[in-house]
């Protein structure tokens, strides 16, 4: 058998059991959803007599039937229901207008009948019948069964409520014979329709299979002339889909070897893209968008996707310089030397742009924007961390300086400690104190003498708002004397950060003594903190006089100070710590109005990618 007719053949019986699958769940549908039906319709019946019993009876508190005895009323009120004829017409009514009842009936908490639609079984037990639920949980097959099988009674059950005693249920009774005979005609159409349709797609699949199939020779030639092969000798066979298939086998490894090459090479591409910081778009020889890597975003203001494919004149305005000169350079086919121009989105950026030849022919051009102030930052940062290099060895020196002196005053601490102790015991917590101080200063000398490099930190998790706390209560001495207030504003949750604690809270303490002498009389301080996407940003203000814009560049250059007896090596320090930190410090000044420093720190649960992500954002 050719392989022609076997597909032909499967196609046929594939679509043949697919319709048919279609048309069993059409025809279960159509079942289930007429027995839902009926029983909706049943819940509804049982509801109205329930409310018609409830409505008919009269309040037993004027009766003389003794309401503290159950019994005497369940008596009192089935005598009652027998004998309403308002009742017994609704139970009529319901079997008359429900096509599906077989018998309704009130029925007590013995499964005796109250009332009943055939008058034999008033006050006799009734025998207990399966619930309809069974029929409607069933599956189709199970469902066709109880159906088509012998007759039999289904009831549909409400619980009765009356005068707030439970009095017993309302019955209505489905019989099978009566669904069968409203189900029939339903079902026989549904079959029919699916026996129909299974024949005409048994027709259609056919034709259509063999119709799709017929033009194989052609298909078979043209995949010759794509793949520069012929024929050959296995045309004569009259195989078409054979010659086909192998034919396809072999464009298929061309493709594949073309798609790993191609792959590649885009992996290569994107990750060089992802990791660039300059905004790149590469346009074909038609001015189309090609590639695009992420900052272009910044400067365009304008998703990837909506550039992609489009040309120059649909991404750039003649309105604006950067899409004048582009599309200047695309009209006169020059390229741009490099140039800082305002970008659409608003942001200054630096602007070069080159076309691609290939033996003398014009296939692209390749267009670099540069963030202006990121260059700028870098250069500055670069700028800094050479002075703090050219610094650290006048750091150096200046620690051993401070050594020899620390060492005496430690010294002699000890010996005033244990003379003290003998007179005034209450003194040796301060003395402790000081104590702990003069070797936190000991510690922070001695790793200020290795400023840069940096040394080995002694890195462990903390809460950051209790390093706050902490910095708060040693700058409070100083905030007294210019009076100045200082206030918190800390999250009840942890802020937890992997910091070295002394040089974290020199830092931090750097920053807040600043703040407090930018104040000398006196206003508010204000040290907050909140966490945002894996950083604690960690914000104190002043009320100062801020900072005069002509020295804002240098301020957090080791020795620059503007107070008389500054040292200039605290926001320097800061800074050079946040930096180890993998963190960031800036600040924002407005002049009479105060400063804010802002000091960002990767909360300990945050990867280092992340965290330096983080922060190069916040930058």
């Amino acid at each position: 058998m050719r392989r022609k007719t076997i597909i032909v053949l499967m196609v046929t019986f594939m679509v043949t059991v697919m319709v048919a699958a279609f048309s069993y769940l059409y025809v279960s549908q159509v079942l289930r959803q007429r027995l839902k039906t009926a029983s909706e319709e049943a819940d509804l019946m049982t509801r109205a007599v329930a409310n018609m019993a409830d409505n008919v009876l009269p309040d037993i508190t004027s009766t003389p039937v003794d309401t503290d005895n159950p019994k005497a009323v369940q008596a009192w009120i089935e005598d009652y229901l027998k004998t309403d004829t308002t009742l017994k017409q609704e139970l009529e009514y319901v079997l008359g207008n429900f096509p599906f009842a077989y018998d309704v009936a009130l029925v007590d908490l013995d499964d005796r009948a109250v009332l009943h639609s055939n008058p034999e079984k008033t006050d006799k037990i009734l025998a207990a019948r399966p619930r309809f639920d069974r029929v409607l949980q069933a599956r189709f097959p199970d469902q066709l069964r109880m159906i088509y099988s012998p007759p039999a009674v289904y009831d549909v059950v409400y619980r009765l409520d009356l005068d707030n005693h439970p009095f017993g249920t309302v019955r209505i009774g489905i019989s099978t014979v009566l669904l069968k005979d409203a189900l029939s005609q339903p079902l026989r159409h549904a079959v029919v329709f699916s026996v129909l349709s299974i024949l005409l797609s048994l027709v259609l699949a056919a034709f259509i299979s063999n119709l799709a199939l017929g033009p194989l020779k052609t298909i078979n030639e043209n995949l010759d002339d794509v793949t520069g092969a012929a024929l050959g000798e296995e045309s004569s066979s009259g195989d078409e889909l054979g010659l086909v298939t192998l034919k396809i086998a072999n464009l298929g490894r061309q493709v594949r070897d073309a798609k790993e090459i191609f792959s590649a090479l885009k992996d290569n591409v994107d990750q060089l893209m992802a990791n660039l910081q300059d905004g790149l778009m590469l346009f074909t020889r038609d001015s189309r968008v090609v590639l695009v890597s992420a900052p272009v975003e910044r400067f365009l203001g304008k998703p990837r996707g909506e550039l992609l494919g489009r040309k120059a004149s649909e991404v750039f305005s003649e309105d604006t310089i950067l899409g004048a000169l582009v599309l200047e350079a695309f009209r006169k086919g020059r390229g741009i030397g490099q140039r800082e121009v305002r970008s659409m989105s608003g942001r200054q950026c630096q602007l070069s742009m080159d076309f691609i030849h290939e033996k003398s022919a014009h296939i692209g051009a390749l267009l670099v924007m540069r963030d202006t102030e990121s260059v700028r930052r870098i250069e500055d940062e670069i700028e800094m961390s050479r002075r703090l290099s050219a610094s650290s060895r006048v750091t150096r020196g200046v620690g051993h300086e401070f050594k020899n002196p620390i060492n005496a005053i430690v010294l002699h601490l000890h010996l005033l400690q244990s003379k003290l102790q003998q007179f005034d015991p209450g003194t040796r917590r301060h003395v402790d104190i000081i104590d702990s101080e003069i070797r936190r200063l000991d510690r922070l000398v001695q790793r200020l003498m290795d400023i840069y490099p940096r040394r080995d930190l002694q890195l462990e998790e903390i809460d950051l708002s209790s390093m706050l706390e902490d910095v708060a209560v040693l700058a409070q001495p100083e905030a007294e004397q210019c009076g100045v207030k200082v206030l918190r504003d800390l999250p009840e949750r942890s802020l937890t950060v992997k910091v070295d604690t002394d040089f974290m809270k020199q830092a931090i303490l750097n920053v807040v003594i600043n703040g407090i002498q930018a104040m000398p009389e006196g206003g508010t301080l204000t040290i907050r903190a909140r966490r945002h996407e894996g950083l604690v940003t960690t914000e104190i203000v002043d009320t100062g006089a801020g900072i005069p814009p002509e020295v804002q560049d240098k301020i957090f250059e080791l020795y620059f100070t503007t107070k008389p007896e500054g040292s200039g090596i605290g926001l320097a320090q800061t800074y050079q710590v946040l930096q180890w930190h993998y963190g960031s410090l800036d600040f924002e000044t407005s002049e009479g109005q105060g400063t804010t420093f802002r000091l960002r720190i990767p909360l300990a649960d945050s990867t280092l990618d992340v965290a330096r992500e983080a922060v190069t954002r916040t930058r």
